[in-house]
Protein backbone atom coordinates (compact mmCIF):
# COMPACT_ATOMS: atom_id res chain seq x y z
CA UNK A 1 0.00 0.00 0.00
CA UNK A 2 1.65 3.29 -1.16
CA UNK A 3 1.52 6.07 1.73
CA UNK A 4 2.94 9.72 1.24
CA UNK A 5 2.69 11.12 4.64
CA UNK A 6 3.63 15.03 4.36
CA UNK A 7 4.02 17.32 8.03
CA UNK A 8 5.26 20.62 8.46
CA UNK A 9 2.62 22.74 7.64
CA UNK A 10 1.35 25.32 10.31
CA UNK A 11 0.60 28.85 10.45
CA UNK A 12 3.52 31.42 9.46
CA UNK A 13 3.79 35.58 9.31
CA UNK A 14 4.33 36.72 5.78
CA UNK A 15 8.12 36.85 4.84
CA UNK A 16 8.90 33.79 7.41
CA UNK A 17 9.84 30.20 5.84
CA UNK A 18 8.58 26.83 6.99
CA UNK A 19 9.88 23.00 5.51
CA UNK A 20 7.92 20.44 4.48
CA UNK A 21 8.86 16.81 4.16
CA UNK A 22 6.99 14.38 2.56
CA UNK A 23 7.74 10.49 3.57
CA UNK A 24 7.14 7.90 1.31
CA UNK A 25 6.34 3.78 1.93
CA UNK A 26 5.29 1.14 0.10
CA UNK A 27 6.47 2.14 -3.71
CA UNK A 28 10.01 2.15 -5.39
CA UNK A 29 10.36 5.82 -4.23
CA UNK A 30 13.88 5.82 -6.96
CA UNK A 31 11.63 5.11 -9.68
CA UNK A 32 9.01 8.15 -9.19
CA UNK A 33 9.57 11.96 -9.95
CA UNK A 34 8.20 13.63 -6.74
CA UNK A 35 6.40 16.84 -6.50
CA UNK A 36 4.49 19.26 -4.60
CA UNK A 37 0.82 20.90 -5.36
CA UNK A 38 -1.79 22.94 -3.63
CA UNK A 39 -5.19 24.21 -3.34
CA UNK A 40 -6.22 27.43 -1.53
CA UNK A 41 -10.05 27.15 -0.56
CA UNK A 42 -12.23 27.77 -3.87
CA UNK A 43 -9.58 27.25 -5.99
CA UNK A 44 -8.20 24.16 -8.31
CA UNK A 45 -5.14 22.20 -6.83
CA UNK A 46 -2.44 23.51 -8.63
CA UNK A 47 1.68 22.86 -9.31
CA UNK A 48 4.24 23.90 -6.78
CA UNK A 49 7.31 22.06 -7.74
CA UNK A 50 8.81 18.78 -8.78
CA UNK A 51 11.67 16.60 -8.53
CA UNK A 52 12.68 14.26 -10.85
CA UNK A 53 14.01 10.29 -9.87
CA UNK A 54 17.54 11.03 -9.18
CA UNK A 55 17.11 14.59 -8.20
CA UNK A 56 19.08 15.79 -11.08
CA UNK A 57 16.22 18.11 -12.51
CA UNK A 58 13.51 20.03 -10.95
CA UNK A 59 10.75 22.27 -11.96
CA UNK A 60 8.69 25.45 -10.09
CA UNK A 61 5.65 27.20 -10.65
CA UNK A 62 6.33 31.03 -11.53
CA UNK A 63 4.62 32.07 -8.90
CA UNK A 64 7.14 30.05 -6.11
CA UNK A 65 10.49 30.23 -8.23
CA UNK A 66 13.66 31.51 -6.33
CA UNK A 67 11.59 31.09 -2.90
CA UNK A 68 10.96 27.65 -2.70
CA UNK A 69 13.40 24.73 -3.20
CA UNK A 70 12.34 21.06 -3.65
CA UNK A 71 15.08 18.16 -2.90
CA UNK A 72 14.80 14.84 -1.83
CA UNK A 73 16.80 11.81 -0.36
CA UNK A 74 16.44 8.41 -1.69
CA UNK A 75 17.85 6.65 1.33
CA UNK A 76 15.35 8.34 3.60
CA UNK A 77 12.46 8.15 0.49
CA UNK A 78 11.62 11.42 1.49
CA UNK A 79 11.30 14.66 -0.11
CA UNK A 80 11.31 18.54 1.16
CA UNK A 81 10.16 22.16 -0.11
CA UNK A 82 11.93 24.70 1.66
CA UNK A 83 9.34 27.58 1.33
CA UNK A 84 10.62 31.22 2.25
CA UNK A 85 9.99 34.85 2.03
CA UNK A 86 6.36 33.24 2.51
CA UNK A 87 3.12 35.31 1.31
CA UNK A 88 -0.33 35.78 1.69
CA UNK A 89 -1.18 33.83 -1.21
CA UNK A 90 0.21 30.72 -0.61
CA UNK A 91 -2.01 30.19 2.08
CA UNK A 92 -3.25 26.55 0.74
CA UNK A 93 -3.16 22.90 1.57
CA UNK A 94 0.38 21.57 0.01
CA UNK A 95 -0.48 18.24 -1.33
CA UNK A 96 2.56 15.51 -2.05
CA UNK A 97 2.83 13.70 -5.43
CA UNK A 98 4.53 11.08 -6.91
CA UNK A 99 4.03 10.36 -10.83
CA UNK A 100 6.35 7.97 -13.29
CA UNK A 101 6.15 10.46 -15.83
CA UNK A 102 8.91 12.76 -16.36
CA UNK A 103 8.15 15.84 -14.85
CA UNK A 104 4.43 15.75 -13.65
CA UNK A 105 2.90 19.20 -13.57
CA UNK A 106 -0.73 18.47 -14.10
CA UNK A 107 -2.77 16.64 -11.50
CA UNK A 108 -3.88 13.39 -14.52
CA UNK A 109 -0.04 12.96 -14.44
CA UNK A 110 -0.36 12.62 -10.80
CA UNK A 111 -0.31 8.28 -10.05
CA UNK A 112 -0.03 8.95 -6.28
CA UNK A 113 -1.09 11.47 -3.40
CA UNK A 114 -0.69 12.22 0.26
CA UNK A 115 -3.24 13.33 2.57
CA UNK A 116 -1.88 16.70 2.27
CA UNK A 117 -0.85 19.37 5.27
CA UNK A 118 -2.00 23.16 5.66
CA UNK A 119 0.07 25.95 4.87
CA UNK A 120 -1.21 29.49 6.57
CA UNK A 121 0.28 32.15 5.60
CA UNK A 122 -0.64 35.51 7.74
CA UNK A 123 -0.35 39.34 6.27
Amino acid sequence: QVQLVESGGGLVQAGGSLRLSCAASGLSFRTYSMGWFRQAPGKEREFVAVITRGGDSTSYADSVKDRFTVSRDNVQNTIYLQMNSLKAEDTAVYYCAASLLYKPVVTSSVHYWGQGTQVTVSS
